[in-house]
C-alpha cells in the first residue's frame, strides 16, 4: 500500500487518505489585451534627422564651384574604365530617349519625383502604422545617406549630362511643376556616385517586403515591386544621362553596406555573444558535476 507523510501530523498515512490541498477557487479569466506595439519615434527627431541630411547635401553642394574641373576629370575616368568593360550602355540609352518625347518626359517627371515621393510616402506610412519596423529601417536610409555623403566628398563626380556627347535629358524636356527647375538647380551637379536614386529605391523595396511579409496575399506584387522599381530607376538614371552604370551598382552597395552594418552586424554579434555565453556556462556546469562526481 502507498504511504506519503502526513504535513499536517508528520506521520505515514496510506496515500486514499491524504488531505488533498484545497482547490482554488477559478478566477476571471483575463481579457485579450491589444498586441503590444512599440511607440512611434517623435515627429520632432524625424524632422530634425530630415534637416540635418539636408545641411549636410547643402554643404557639398556649395563646394561644387570649386571642384569642378576634377569631378569632370573623374567623369573622363569612369566613362573609359566602363568603356574598356563593355559596361557603358549610358549613351546608347541616352540617345534613344531624348528623341521619344513622350517616354521623355515620364522618364523626367519619374527622375524628379519618385525618389521623394515614394520615399517619403513609404517613411511616413510605416513610422504611423508599424513602428516597430520603422527604427531599424529609418537607421538604414540615414547611414546610406551618409556613407553617399561621405563619396560625395572624397570622390566629386560629373554626371554624364555633363560631358559631349550627351543630351540633358531632364532640362530638355522640363517636369511637372513650376518648382521643377528650382529643384534641379538646388541639386549637387557633383554627386553622381553612389546613385542615390538606386540606393533610396532599393530602401523602398525592402519596406515594402517588410509590409507584406505578414501578408502572404501581398507577397507577389511586393515582390515584383522590389524588382521593377529599382529596374526602372537604373533604367531611368541612366538614359537621362544622370548617372554612370557604375554609380547604380554603388547606389545597390551603398544600400547594401547600410543594411548589414545596421541589422545584421549586431544581431550575428549578438549571437556569438549568446553562444559563448553558453559555451561558458556548459563548461561550468561540467566542473561541477565532476566535482560531484568526486
Amino acid at each position: 500500500m502507498a504511504v506519503v507523510e502526513d504535513e499536517y501530523g508528520g506521520g505515514l498515512v496510506p496515500a486514499h487518505a491524504a488531505p488533498s490541498p484545497p482547490a482554488l477557487a477559478p478566477g476571471p479569466a483575463p481579457a485579450p489585451g491589444p498586441v503590444a506595439r512599440a511607440g512611434r519615434s517623435p515627429l520632432v527627431l524625424e524632422l530634425a534627422v530630415i534637416a540635418f541630411l539636408g545641411w549636410i547635401y547643402d554643404w557639398l553642394q556649395n563646394l561644387a564651384p570649386l571642384r569642378t574641373d576634377l569631378a569632370l576629370r573623374h567623369a573622363r575616368a569612369v566613362l573609359s574604365f566602363e568603356e574598356r568593360l563593355g559596361i557603358d550602355p549610358e549613351r546608347d540609352l541616352n540617345h534613344w530617349l531624348a528623341h521619344q518625347h513622350v517616354l521623355a518626359y515620364i522618364a523626367s517627371d519619374f527622375y524628379d519625383n519618385a525618389i521623394f515621393g515614394v520615399t517619403l510616402g513609404l517613411a511616413a506610412w510605416v513610422w504611423w502604422r508599424r513602428p516597430d519596423l520603422y527604427r531599424p529601417l529609418r537607421n538604414d536610409l540615414v547611414l546610406a545617406n551618409l556613407i553617399g555623403f561621405a563619396v560625395f566628398w572624397q570622390y566629386p563626380l560629373a554626371p554624364p549630362r555633363m560631358l559631349p556627347g550627351f543630351v540633358d535629358v531632364v532640362e530638355k524636356v522640363g517636369g511637372l511643376g513650376s518648382w521643377h527647375n528650382a529643384l534641379v538647380s538646388h541639386a549637387d551637379q557633383l554627386a553622381a556616385m553612389p546613385s542615390m536614386h538606386l540606393a533610396w529605391a532599393l530602401w523602398c523595396s525592402l519596406v515594402v517586403w517588410r509590409l507584406a511579409r505578414s501578408h502572404a496575399r501581398w507577397r507577389g506584387a511586393a515582390g515584383a515591386f522590389g524588382l521593377l522599381y529599382p529596374l526602372g530607376t537604373a533604367l531611368v538614371v541612366l538614359a537621362t544621362a544622370n548617372h554612370y552604370t557604375l554609380d547604380v551598382l554603388a547606389g545597390v552597395a551603398t544600400l547594401v553596406t547600410s543594411v548589414v552594418v545596421v541589422e545584421l552586424g549586431p544581431r550575428a554579434a549578438r549571437r556569438a555573444r549568446g553562444g559563448s555565453a553558453g559555451s561558458a556556462s556548459s563548461a561550468g556546469s561540467g566542473g561541477t558535476g565532476r566535482v560531484r562526481g568526486r
